[in-house]
Order: C-alpha cells, then structure tokens, then sequence
C-alpha cells in the first residue's frame, strides 16, 4: 500500500482566528476581506506584521516587517492587536476534529499538523476527495479555510501544502515533481532560506530543478550538509515520517513574538510571567519537574541570546519558574529593545522520584512548597474546569 500523507495548513491562522471572534462580538466588518494585518500596537504603531489578509498581501505586505513600513505600503491598513489565547482555543478545537478522522496526526505548530492517511485510505474513493471532504468540514464547522497538501513524501505534502491559496487542495507525488516542482524558483523549496538563495545565486542556480541536477560536491562545498539536504529535497528525497505519538520528552517550554517591542523591565516580566504559567501548567500535566530553567531573547535587531541555571531542588512550580527566569533575565539582558522571549526546562524528572532539598532549610522549603503546590492545583482545577480565562493574575488586568 503507497504511503499517503497529508499536511493540513490553517490559511492566515492568526487573521482568521481574530476575524471570527471580532463577527462573534458583532462587528460587520471581515477583516480577511480588506487589507489588514495581526501583529503591534494599535496607537503606537510598533512592533511587526504577525499575519497579513489577502488583500494587504497586494500592497507588497510581508509577515515579520515592522508595522510602520507595512504602513507606509498601505495608508489605510487595519491593524488588530494578536490574542494568543484565542489561537490557542482554535488550534486545539482544530487538531481534536482532525485527530477524529485520523488518529494519526503530528501537530508541528498552532496553524499545521501532518496526518498520515495511509490507514484509511480505503474508506475514500481517493485521496482528493478525502482531502476535499476535510477542508470543506473545517470551512463549515470552524468557518475558517484551511489548505491541503497531498503526497508520498511529507516533506513533498509540505510543499504541495503551500501553493495555490486559500481554501486548495494540491497534490505533489513523487512522480510529480519535475512538472510542479522543478520550474519554481529555488525561494519556494522548504527549508531555503535567503542566505541559501543567495549562494545558489552565486552558483547561478536559480530553480528548483538546477537545484536537483546539480553536483553534490559543489553544493557541499559552499553550503556543507545544508546544500546536500536542500539537494535531496529538491530531488524529492525524504524518508521522515509522521510522529503521531511524542517521543520522551526532554524539556518543556514555550516562547512568544511580542506584538511590539519590548524596552522595559516591568513588561518583559509580564511576559515572561505569563510564559511561566504555560510552562508549569504543561510541567504538571506530563508529570515532571524540571532540574533546569533557560531564558531567550531575541532582540529587535535579530540577534538571539540565552542564559540557563541549575535548580536547587527539581520543580513544576509556576512562582519558581518565573522567579528563575526574571533572575535570568535580569542577567542577560543589555537594555535593547526586544522582540521575542522565551522560557525552556530541562533535566526533567517524574513527580514520582525523590527530591533532595537543603536540609538546613527543610522546614522553611517545606511550607513554601506545599503552598505554592496547593496554589498551582488549584489554579489548574478552575482553568480545566472553565476555560484558560476564566481566571488571571492582577497583573495582567
């Protein structure tokens, strides 16, 4: 039976999502029908694009361009500020249905997954009509569209996933890929980024297809292993698979891109409280505790720093983890502006397993973790009980 794999990607996610909540409330105005974008301050005009409409899409408007040139393109662009929460809700409403149809789903990020269709195949008169079936139950059921990718490569269901958009079913099977693949400039290849474009420029290498035909000595020599994977993609050469089911999780986290940048401590903190939450919640879900907390930035300027440090005693608290990581902060940061902050753990461990703490302090550390446990549980109890916003911090009133 011929492996059949499909990649399922949300259009716009953060546009649509936003759009439908702003209908919900009552406003008439659809804003995936007129130039708009996700992303920055309203009144400031700070900040990047996060996700742009089809119509600003016609002015030259790019995802991650700061707002004011996406300003300067279209005067009279609409601008809604993101609401993670929302895609949040609307992700996990998504990969639920899905994973209804067919189990086996690899959810890579909030907007897309891979579903291998091949168990099932046999229920549908094709793989057209089944990829058809699902679009138009996403459209009618969540009222956003969504773009499938069919192939026998996932790497190919990736690509054939990102051509003619919105709401498109396309296919790019092995046997396809010199009619479909092959005259697209080498930009369109998966995991060709601008410095990789630019040096097969160099090799005057513009398509996909000069791209596949090419020497693989020559390709390592200016690109090293990236050139011979970029080679194999080209040629349709992929041999991963779905991962329907984790594997063993070696730390958990989570990092946002900031809707403007960040220039003061009391903000960032607020981040990265709220990215703490996120964390400790998923720690205390999967039953681990974490030996080690790190921190990221990423700074407007594009450059990326990180700082880690080893816990006294493994924990899933949520206060610890925050403290941890402003301590962090406090430590790397150099005062310029900031795009992106992110927490991670490591050195995980099971609930189950012993801790050691500071024996000298046993009391003190005893109390505190009792009640900082007994907070985050309660927390947890509401929230799974009526919803992530049923309650919030003060701060982030």
């Amino acid at each position: 039976m011929e492996q059949i794999i499909f990649h399922i990607d949300v259009n716009s996610a953060f546009l649509s999502w936003s759009a439908l909540s702003i209908l919900e409330q009552g406003n008439p105005t659809d804003i995936r029908e007129i130039p708009s974008i996700i992303g920055g301050d309203i009144e400031k005009r700070h900040g990047v694009v996060l996700a742009k409409s089809i119509p600003a899409k016609k002015y030259g408007i790019v995802t991650g361009e700061p707002i004011v040139h996406a300003m300067r393109k279209c005067p009279g662009l609409h601008i809604a500020e993101p609401d993670h929460a929302l895609y949040h809700q609307r992700s996990k409403q998504l990969m639920e249905f899905l994973a209804d149809i067919c189990p086996d789903i690899e959810q890579v990020s909030i907007d897309e997954c891979y579903m291998d269709f091949t168990p099932i195949q046999n229920q549908y008169a094709s793989p057209i009509e089944a990829a058809c079936s699902i679009k138009d139950q996403v459209k009618e059921k969540f009222k956003f569209t969504v773009n499938i990718g069919i192939s026998d490569v996932k790497m190919l269901a990736k690509m054939a996933s990102d051509f003619k958009k919105p709401d498109k079913v396309h296919t790019l099977f092995s046997h396809e890929i010199r009619e479909k693949l092959w005259p697209l400039p080498v930009s369109s290849l998966f995991m060709c980024g601008k410095s990789s474009v630019e040096t097969l420029r160099k090799l005057e290498i513009r398509t996909i297809g000069e791209l596949a035909t090419s020497d693989r000595d020559i390709l390592y020599a200016h690109l090293k292993s990236h050139g011979i994977t970029l080679w194999e993609y080209a040629n349709g050469i992929d041999s991963s698979v779905v991962c329907s089911a984790p594997p063993e999780t070696k730390g958990i986290g989570n990092s946002t891109t900031l809707s403007k940048d960040v220039i003061n401590r009391e903000d960032a903190c607020k981040t990265l409280l709220w990215l703490s939450e996120s964390v400790g919640t998923r720690l205390r879900e999967a039953g681990q505790l974490a030996g080690m907390v790190s921190v990221e930035i990423k700074y407007s300027s594009f450059r990326s720093v990180s700082h880690q440090t080893t816990l006294v005693s493994p924990s899933d608290s949520t206060q610890l983890i925050y403290q941890t990581a402003c301590r962090l902060f406090d430590e790397l940061w150099d005062f310029s502006p900031i795009r992106l902050l992110g927490i991670r753990t490591s050195k995980l461990a099971s609930v189950e397993s012993p801790t050691q703490i500071n024996l000298f302090d046993y009391a003190n550390q005893l109390s505190s973790r009792e009640k900082l446990e007994a907070l985050d549980k309660t927390l947890d109890s509401i929230r799974k009980k009526y919803g992530e916003d049923s309650i919030k911090r003060g701060t982030f009133l």
